[in-house]
């Protein structure tokens, strides 16, 4: 039995966007690239474009998926450059369609609407465009700290634990590396928390790389996909706008700061988390991955997910980033990370 996306076809989805928001669409679809979600960009008969967002069955509440559009209405009230979806003829945000399957069961997905924000990927190179986004990014937290999102994840080391404990309880890491990978994965964590006591969780974009910042020319710098917006450490919207780790990164770091701190005042020492950052979301993509094995594009796409030589890849990839986590003396955790290659760890 097809489920999930695997049942959605753009013909399904023009007719409910047609439908919800009383739109006559010119009856192509363009299909965006996007790591959970379907995602299509298309046009109505009077050539307005509109870009639509399929949230993933199952990954969001529909309070979850609201939370981001309250977001994206306080950074909208903030005067930042964000895009906020459309309201429908019911004067709602969030929309469903509901799908038949088989034998009475449905499938039901919940879409927004987006007008179109058209614009290139932001680059940083000169001193000012890093300044830029420290600016952007200081402005942001400001309105995220204006409320909490009580239906998003918190990122902290625990929910990287359960991300672990997913795996672990589905069976579904290389037994040759199931006992390393978890011990690896505990002793990441372990020191990872020690680095997060003390910092309060905000709300934050949660993925802003720069493929989520367009540059329009002549408006500026506009935030896109707020998709993973989370209750984090405000250095999680600033890891991922650098060009390396961090200690790669000095300079561009200062200018954030230098740039953040024009708006709001940024505690430095959240830098120390960085590695950390990285790690929790190297497990997160393992485990949102690992959701979607069964969908046909995903076999399709990456056919040797999951294989022996994958998780072989992977354990290797986490002894190395605990050789680049951050302790709470500031020195690196390379020594943490010293396991024998031929040996595997014994669990109790």
């Amino acid at each position: 039995m097809k489920s999930g996306f695997d049942i959605l076809s753009p013909e399904f989805a023009t007719e409910a966007i047609e439908e919800a928001f009383g739109l006559r669409l010119e009856g192509s679809l363009q299909v965006y690239p996007s790591y959970v979600n379907r995602v299509y960009g298309m046009r109505d008969e009077d050539g307005i474009g509109y870009v639509a967002k399929f949230y993933r069955p199952g990954r969001w509440s529909r309070e979850a998926i609201l939370d981001e559009h309250l977001f994206l209405a306080d950074c909208a009230a903030a005067d930042l450059p964000v895009v906020q979806p459309l309201l429908d003829a019911a004067g709602e945000s969030l929309a469903e369609l509901g799908l038949e399957i088989e034998d009475g069961f449905e499938e039901s997905f919940s879409f927004a609407l987006f007008p179109k924000a058209g614009g290139r990927n932001f680059e940083p190179e000169s001193e000012e465009d890093w300044l830029r986004l420290g600016r952007l990014v200081g402005r942001l937290h400001i309105a995220g700290r204006r409320r909490a999102a009580p239906n998003r994840l918190s990122l902290t080391p625990d929910l990287g634990a359960d991300y672990v404990g997913e795996l672990i309880h589905q069976d579904l890491i290389h037994p040759e590396c199931r006992a390393e990978f978890q011990e690896l994965a505990a002793i990441g964590l372990e020191h990872a928390r020690s680095l997060f006591e003390g910092f309060p969780l905000q709300r934050v974009h949660g993925d802003l790389h720069r493929g989520n910042i367009l540059d329009r020319p002549g408006s500026g710098l506009v935030l896109v996909d707020f998709d993973d917006m989370l209750m984090a450490p405000p250095a999680q919207d600033i890891w991922l706008l650098l060009p390396g780790r961090r200690d790669e990164s000095s300079r561009e770091l200062n200018l954030l700061q230098e740039g953040y701190e024009e708006f709001s005042p940024l505690d430095r020492r959240c830098f120390r988390l960085v590695e950390a950052l990285r790690l929790l979301r190297m497990l997160y993509f393992l485990a949102w991955r690992a959701r979607q094995r069964n969908d046909f594009w995903f076999k399709r796409e990456f056919p040797d997910w999951g294989g022996r030589a994958f998780w072989i890849a992977e354990v290797e990839d986490l002894r190395e980033q605990l050789r680049h986590l951050e302790m709470p003396s500031g020195e690196k955790g390379g020594q943490l990370a010293e396991v024998e290659e031929d040996e595997p760890f014994i669990l109790p």
